[in-house]
């Protein structure tokens, strides 16, 4: 199934765009991705656990990593951002940059890489 590309088909404009940046970024850095649902969002999964998903709202997209770790690792370089415990807040206007997008996504899969290898 191809949830996450149908849910950015059902976006317009800026956000469709933002929503698919983030999903063309983890594919090419984890090519192994497939889609699929995470807590009720369409999401990127890696070997059968949520790698990333973004979702857009009426102020904001929500990046999710699925991993506070991921969140308070990379919180020095998410100055700027409103972030939580396993979200990161930004809009078309003002994107994660793509440096600390790749870092947040690649640090999620070896998070999943290192639990799977337990």
């Amino acid at each position: 199934m191809d949830e996450f590309t149908e849910y950015i088909a059902s976006l317009d404009g800026a956000e469709r765009d933002a929503v698919e940046h983030v999903r063309a970024r983890a594919l090419e850095l984890v090519p192994d991705a497939e889609e699929g649902m995470s807590y009720g969002m369409a999401a990127l999964r890696y070997r059968d656990s949520p790698l990333v998903s973004a979702h857009a709202s009426a102020k904001h997209i929500g990046l999710y990593p699925f991993s506070p770790p991921a969140v308070e690792a990379l919180a020095p370089d998410l100055a700027g951002f409103s972030t939580s415990k396993g979200t990161i807040r930004f809009t078309p206007d003002h994107p994660v940059p793509d440096d600390v997008l790749d870092r947040l996504i690649l640090f999620r899969r070896d998070e999943i890489d290192a639990m799977r290898s337990r």
